[in-house]
């Protein structure tokens, strides 16, 4: 099984928190769009083995297209790869797009799950994030999107400066109270070179506190069990039978092809990624030309990163795989870095047993290390 990642590059205004590849000029959308198709035509070799589950727009602003552009790609996927029955076809959306007729459009079309960015149901903290909509346009799309739509994820923000946790409480409160599925939440981050990152250099920005994230994220933690919510990777909560299916291939290291500027791809031990320019991208595609970059990747990197995925789910890091698949040497190595973090609380070896009553072990952030997951993984990885 594999998935396909469409970037739609283009948005209304620029988040300041945002370092994703965008324009807010939509020129070239028509010719862009023409581009996507000749290259799901030019790479459908790729996963002539693969059976498609998956189809994600992403992006940028997905929601900027209009039905029959998302129809075309969608028929252009169909065209060239093998699809199951029913896939998960995702939409990326904006809550100021979603008006009533766009959303009873898309019902009506193969799209069958959309992932909404609110980020926040307060007028104050979305005007601090330079967000297109505003908060009534937050409560009024998920309103009207519940009554067409059952499988709705939506984007969250902790950690936002002089956020109370009152104010945050509430926002998760309003989250529920609409029935949603599935929460995607992340704290406010300062990527180099963003607006954000100029204000807080400047002053004019508070600080991130880290502190106030991680009392946060212990309860988003805590609310999201409360209701319901499995939390099945460190940034994403979702009932039972709603996990985001296309992002978790990519967790569980299946194949994914990635179209559009800037999308990245991933088979076995190869990832490859497009040049993140418009025009560029553009121009080389009507040019026959593929305009991405390759890396095969070494059994040190596969380990790496199988150990920094792993540790983010609740699948996490099968010992009898790092053995498998890598070897004794890479199994010892993990098992002494592991041991202080085990010590510490912040890992936990759990043993079961396969289909086949063999003994398994597998390594598992607890609770205590979900926040430090990163910063754990990183301390596990091979470097020499």
């Amino acid at each position: 099984m594999s998935g396909i990642y469409i970037h739609i590059p283009f948005c209304k205004q620029a988040c300041f928190y945002c370092d994703f590849h965008f324009s807010t000029s939509l020129k070239k959308k028509d010719e862009l769009i023409q581009s996507l198709v000749k290259e799901l035509e030019f790479r459908k070799t790729e996963l002539k083995n693969e059976t498609v589950e998956t189809i994600y727009f992403g992006g940028g602003t997905p929601s900027l297209l209009t039905n029959n552009e998302l129809q075309l790609l969608i028929d252009s996927v169909y065209k060239n790869y093998t699809v199951i029955d029913n896939p998960e076809i995702t939409l990326e959306a904006n809550p100021d797009d979603l008006s009533n007729n766009l959303i009873v459009q898309l019902s009506k079309s193969p799209i069958n799950r959309l992932s909404i960015g609110i980020q926040s149901f307060f007028e104050e903290d979305l005007k601090s994030m330079n967000r297109a909509h505003n908060s009534e346009e937050a409560k009024m799309c998920l309103q009207l999107a519940s009554q067409y739509f059952d499988n709705i994820t939506i984007d969250l923000i902790y950690g936002i400066p002089n956020m109370s946790m009152e104010k945050w409480n509430k926002n998760l409160e309003t989250a529920f109270s609409y029935g949603v599925n599935h929460i995607s939440s992340y704290a406010l981050t300062v990527e180099p070179k963003t607006a954000l990152d100029v204000f807080i250099k400047k002053g004019t920005y508070p600080r991130i506190d880290e502190t106030l994230a991680l009392e946060h994220f212990n309860h988003l933690m805590d609310k999201t069990k409360e209701q319901g919510f499995v939390h099945y990777e460190i940034s994403n909560f979702g009932r039972p039978n709603y996990f985001s299916k296309h992002n978790t291939s990519y967790w569980q290291g299946k194949p994914y092809l990635g179209i559009g500027p800037s999308a990245h791809s991933f088979y076995g031990n190869q990832r490859s990624w497009n040049i993140s320019n418009n025009s560029k991208y553009i121009q080389a595609i009507q040019n026959n030309t593929l305009p991405n970059t390759i890396e095969t990747l070494s059994l040190k990197d596969q380990y790496n990163e199988y150990v920094m995925t792993g540790l983010r789910t609740i699948w996490g890091v099968s010992l009898n795989k790092i053995e498998k698949d890598f070897g004794g040497d890479y199994l010892q190595s993990l098992r002494a870095s592991a041991e202080t973090f085990i010590e510490n609380g912040l890992l936990v070896v759990s043993s079961d047993f396969d289909k086949d009553q063999e003994p398994i072990e597998t390594l598992r952030t607890t609770q205590k290390g979900k926040f430090l997951v990163d910063g754990i993984a990183s301390k596990l990885f091979i470097l020499n």
